[in-house]
């Protein structure tokens, strides 16, 4: 609301007549630092070396924070504490202005990024930059060293490119499986996230595992998918643990049941999950010889637990 006031208020803003709560300076100190007016912006950035870190936090957490700010903090505060991960939280943050935040993330918010592939994608820089932070875990230096991997490829370059959906290619002969073994690792990312269901299902099984997570990412994907994918045993136990970690899904019980009779999801999953059962499926599980024995066993023990009359 400054950025269109007469000069005299906006220096008055920068000289602190203005009363203001800490974080409306700071967001509207960084929208006038860059006012046309070389006076006020002078005195803006003047002012904001006096603006503590917290000011700037509290600032960047609000929903409609000033694009200004954003690239304020970016460009100079990325090295102050929690300043990196209040950027990455901040949808308004392009992915190129996180390059030089990279090294003060904590390894939460550089998942945040790997969750959310689109963003990260549109920056080859970021990717470098990520792999090389000093907070990213094994996994995850593991997820970014295959997207480096296409960015050395010249895929990150094309990715803006890929189609859609599978229909939008014009060799209308060729089969799904045909046209997927000619696409790069980052256009798969791209169909991944918004592409069908036919897509979805085929790339599930990506040898890639930045593939896999897209296909879990995408924003058109249905629980009936997911159910399907909880029972799939041709699947890593990456994915199968990413879709227990999801709270909305493992509200469904099918997708639950699924998981616990997949032989593939990890027993530590499993087990934690078993009391979730209905009788008959935990009776079944007691029988089935395609889980773990310690599975089997243990629905055996809470069924005869359960059936135990009381004294």
């Amino acid at each position: 609301m400054f950025g269109n006031a007469k000069p005299e208020r906006k220096l008055a803003v920068c000289t602190g007549l203005v009363e203001l709560s800490g974080p409306e300076r700071a967001e509207i100190l960084a929208v006038l630092a860059m006012d046309d007016i070389e006076g006020v912006a002078h005195g803006a950035a003047k002012a904001l070396t006096n603006v503590h870190t917290e000011n700037f936090l509290a600032a960047l957490a609000r929903e409609d924070a000033a694009p200004q700010l954003v690239q304020y903090c970016a460009a100079n505060l990325s090295g102050e504490v929690g300043i990196a991960d209040a950027l990455v939280k901040n949808a308004l943050c392009p992915a190129s202005a996180l390059v030089k935040a990279a090294k003060r993330m904590s390894t939460a918010s550089i998942q945040l990024l790997l969750d959310n592939l689109e963003r990260l994608v549109s920056s080859p820089a970021l990717v470098d930059a990520l792999a090389a932070a000093p907070n990213a875990n094994p996994e995850q230096k593991s997820l970014l060293g295959e997207l480096q991997k296409s960015a050395e490829a010249g895929d990150l370059k094309d990715a803006a490119d890929a189609p859609a959906t599978a229909d939008e290619d014009p060799a209308k002969r060729k089969t799904l499986l045909e046209r997927l073994a000619q696409m790069n690792v980052l256009e798969r990312v791209k169909l991944a996230l918004i592409g069908g269901r036919e897509e979805r299902i085929v790339l599930i099984r990506d040898s890639n595992k930045v593939v896999q997570r897209s296909v879990l990412q995408s924003p058109r994907l249905t629980e009936a998918e997911v159910e399907s994918f909880a029972s799939m045993t041709t699947l890593t136990m990456e994915i199968l643990r990413i879709v227990a970690h999801n709270r909305l899904w493992m509200k469904n019980y099918t997708i639950v049941k699924n998981l616990i009779f997949n032989s593939k999801t990890p027993l530590d999953i499993t087990m934690h999950q078993l009391a979730r059962l209905t009788p008959r499926d935990l009776k079944i599980l007691s029988t089935s010889k395609s889980v773990p024995e310690t599975l089997r066993s243990t629905a055996a023990k809470m069924i005869a637990k359960r059936n135990q009359k009381p004294e």
